[in-house]
């Protein structure tokens, strides 16, 4: 029996976007995580039709798809026995949309700034990327060194972007108003079960969860209870990590 692949970086957004649509589809799956330095991982499915190696991508009996929002989708018309992520209705698919854009063109792009704003925080990054691989020794050297600057590095050139003066703490409280605007007094993004919206957002808050910013997704009661029905009905699958 063919099982999925998925190649990713540990703390990449996008990459929890999709293992947390593959949990909760029940999914089974295992891991590659690519070398965010040589990335010479992603060769056996060859680059981006921009050229680029870009995360995720996941490969599946000779299909192989990218982009997050895609892959979700993708899920759904491939694996049609699983939880379907996209809702029946019109409402719910165009509210399961619209939250996936938000998270993928503003949640994600200042979660940077949490996970690498300072140095202390960039060094740990770093140091989880390596202790979630199978890298070389030396590999692992690389990521330690020259990794935790180039994280910095990128969280500071986001805080310029889109900061206005705000901390990478505040940037990220403005993105849960909005979250928690979107789930009111539901259980879940779009009504009672899990979508397509559940799937992005709780992936890409799971990408902090390991850092001190992700009190703030805890201090906000609504939130908090719909981060762990979420990770309730996301399945333990078993995944190996390969290198």
């Amino acid at each position: 029996m063919s099982t999925l692949t998925l190649y990713q970086f540990e703390l990449c957004p996008y990459c929890h976007k999709v293992k947390a649509g593959l949990e909760l589809k029940g999914i089974p799956y295992r891991k590659v995580e690519v070398n965010p330095m040589s990335k010479h991982e992603l060769a056996k499915v060859g680059p981006n039709p921009d050229g680029k190696k870009k995360v995720p991508v996941i490969e599946f009996k000779g299909d192989v798809v990218r982009e997050s929002s895609d892959i979700l989708r993708w899920l759904d018309a491939a694996h049609p026995g699983s939880r379907p992520l996209l809702p029946d209705d019109a409402k719910s698919q165009t509210l399961a949309n619209e939250i996936d854009t938000w998270v993928n063109e503003d949640l994600t792009q200042i979660l940077p700034t949490v996970l690498y704003g300072t140095w202390s925080e960039s060094i740990k990054a770093a140091k989880l990327t390596v202790k979630t691989s199978n890298f070389s020794r030396a590999d692992n050297i690389k990521v330690s060194i020259f990794g935790s600057v180039i994280m910095k590095l990128i969280a500071k050139r986001i805080l310029k972007k889109r900061g206005n003066g705000q901390s990478g703490e505040q940037l990220l409280s403005r993105e849960l108003d909005r979250l928690e605007e979107w789930l009111g007094e539901k259980p879940y993004l779009c009504g009672d079960t899990v979508t397509l919206a559940d799937a992005s957002a709780h992936g890409a808050l799971t990408c902090v969860k390991e850092f001190p910013a992700f009190k703030f997704v805890l201090s906000r009661p609504k939130l908090k209870s719909w981060y762990e029905r979420v990770a309730e009905q996301r399945l333990p699958i078993a995944s190996h990590n390969l290198n």
